[in-house]
């Protein structure tokens, strides 16, 4: 077990929006945080996500999607909510000293139009997220 502070994504599937966000920080904060991530479902690694992530040099195919673990919930420092509705359906955090935040953004996976504007919207998220994780390990929040 790390002694590093945990952050812990929740979304809905853990495909897409999580798994960026999991591997920003790991990316860019692994050696001040532990990471993992999880979805209220497990819908398999989203191939644009990793294909988005590839592009800014985040490997990230080696990620697994997987179900909330109520252990790693519960010894989490941090929860990190990245869709209204993993943030409405997160289960209780029996740990009243989680620090339980809500970053939301749009399912880049629920995209439409064609591939290239399907893309775009990936992109789009992936340097809202990007953007956040920076703000966060610049200022803790």
């Amino acid at each position: 077990m790390s002694s590093k502070p945990l952050v812990y994504f929740l979304c809905t599937g853990n495909s897409c929006r999580s798994q960026i966000a999991d591997g920003f920080l790991n990316s860019l904060g692994s050696d001040r945080y532990e990471v993992r991530s999880a979805g209220l479902e497990a819908h398999g690694l989203n191939p644009r996500a990793v294909q988005v992530m590839k592009e800014v040099g985040v490997d990230i195919s080696g990620n697994s999607s997987d179900v909330i673990d109520p252990e790693v919930l519960n010894r989490a420092t941090y929860v990190i909510t990245l869709c209204g509705h993993a943030d409405e359906h997160c289960p209780v955090i029996m740990n009243s000293n989680v620090i339980k935040w809500h970053w939301g953004f749009d399912d880049p996976a629920q995209a439409t139009g064609t591939e290239e504007e399907i893309m775009a919207q990936f992109r789009h998220v992936r340097d809202s997220i990007k953007a956040r994780i920076e703000k966060f390990l610049q200022y803790g929040e």
